[in-house]
């Protein structure tokens, strides 16, 4: 009998230090544990049970990361064109301004009235012409048929028969004015499309006349685009010796300017010779402005490009953390029953706070792999349609599904935590 207590007294001891043993293993291992597999498939079982609710919460990441990759590889993809536009415009343009020097009223014009003879004579000058605002804004009055009268406030610019050729225009009617009309000092003008349409002249078969300031001007064509400075389409062009003799030099206010069109690479050379061309006797009178380096021009479109997009980009995120957080919010309190009876059962806190956020972390991540390829498909499409040459940065691109992940994590954090401070017995008496 003494044998058989004392193996039963063995027995109780070895079992309460197994019992000790298996606490201090279940304290050890948090009373429950939850696998990597068991995690995803809850994760995928709580998106799954409101799909439609998953796909407009996603819509706002979508939107953010589309933009993100979009702008990257539009501005990449705009910057390689801009080379080819600033070759083409930009590169061959100089503008020669009139300073005025120590006494502007003593010399109203520095331009001598021979300027675009005096500046074809510079090597890589293709075209030039002198203009300025007529002083005292005349009255514009149109007159295109008998009986019907109009009159509009209307710009009216001076310029010489070389000004008109270095605007690359495109003619819808007639033809421009030429150096006969400039130094003769004809009353014909040219006008853009939309003063013409203002005008209420759209038909040169008839001659339309305009007056300006009670003198008859005949319209002897009429601009429908110009290369460089589109607002001469606003306007009324009148040879520069026409202005002169009507109305005098130009306002000290509002110097007159010369647009010089150059040949590629000659821009610079041109913009240095010119004043000393046109005024040998005091070339300090004008002042030239070559065109900017392509670099500087580059990279100012991509920055403003990137400002601009990168600021629609962030708002779209903050607008898809924002539902991503609403609907993880408003999926744990739909899910406190089922949050309680897991905890009743063993989860922990942690346990319920990785649920949640891997839910979010999920949501986020489709919406930045939609929202990735949404943008690649744009910045092809764009390109397509301009007939561009579509550029994407790897390191920029591949990364971009990531920025979906970390706003979901970020917008899951609060009602995760929320999530896991549920007790089982309030979440049972629901």
């Amino acid at each position: 009998m003494k044998v058989a207590a004392a193996n039963s007294t063995e027995a109780d001891v070895s079992s309460h230090r197994g019992g000790a043993a298996a606490g201090r293993r279940a304290r050890r291992h948090g009373g429950s544990r939850l696998r990597m597999a068991d995690l995803l498939s809850e994760a995928t079982a709580g998106m799954l049970q409101r799909p439609g609710r998953t796909a407009m919460t996603t819509l706002g990441t979508v939107l953010g990361v589309g933009a993100f990759v979009a702008v990257l590889g539009l501005t990449a993809t705009a910057g390689g064109q801009i080379d080819q536009r600033f070759t083409a415009l930009v590169a061959t343009e100089v503008t020669i301004e009139d300073n005025g020097g120590p006494d502007p009223v003593r010399v109203p014009n520095a331009f001598p009235a021979d300027a675009d003879q005096r500046i074809r004579a510079v090597d890589g000058v293709v075209h030039a012409g002198v203009w300025w605002p007529v002083a005292g804004r005349p009255s514009v009055t149109s007159v295109p048929l008998p009986g019907r009268r109009q009159s509009q406030d209307i710009p009216v610019r001076a310029a010489s028969a070389g000004y008109l050729p270095a605007l690359r225009p495109t003619l819808t009617q007639g033809r421009l004015y030429d150096t006969f009309h400039d130094q003769r000092a004809e009353p014909v003008a040219v006008l853009g499309a939309v003063a013409a349409a203002q005008l209420g002249i759209d038909n040169l078969a008839v001659q339309p006349a305009i007056v300006i300031d009670d003198v008859p001007f005949t319209v002897i064509g009429i601009i429908a685009d110009v290369q460089r400075q589109p607002d001469t389409l606003f306007q009324v062009l009148i040879p520069r010796g026409t202005a002169e003799a009507l109305w005098g030099p130009p306002d000290p206010s509002e110097r007159a300017r010369m647009l010089v069109e150059t040949r590629v690479g000659a821009a610079r050379v041109v913009a240095d010779q010119a004043p000393l061309a046109l005024r040998p006797d005091a070339p300090e009178l004008l002042t030239p402005i070559p065109p900017p380096e392509p670099q500087s021009l580059r990279r100012g479109v991509a920055d403003d490009l990137s400002v601009l997009f990168l600021l629609l980009a962030a708002v779209s995120l903050v607008i898809g953390a924002v539902g991503i957080a609403n609907t993880t919010m408003v999926a744990v309190l739909e899910r406190t029953s089922e949050i309680g009876l897991r905890r009743a059962l063993g989860a922990r806190p942690r346990h319920i706070a990785a649920q949640f956020l891997t839910e979010s972390a999920a949501t986020g991540t489709i919406g930045g792999l939609l929202g990735t390829s949404l943008g690649v498909l744009t910045i092809i499409a764009v390109a397509l349609v301009q007939r561009w040459t579509p550029l994407l940065e790897p390191a920029a691109t591949l990364p971009a599904p990531l920025i979906g992940t970390l706003v979901g994590l970020l917008a899951g954090t609060y009602p995760a935590l929320h999530a896991a401070r549920i007790q089982p017995i309030d979440a049972l008496r629901r």
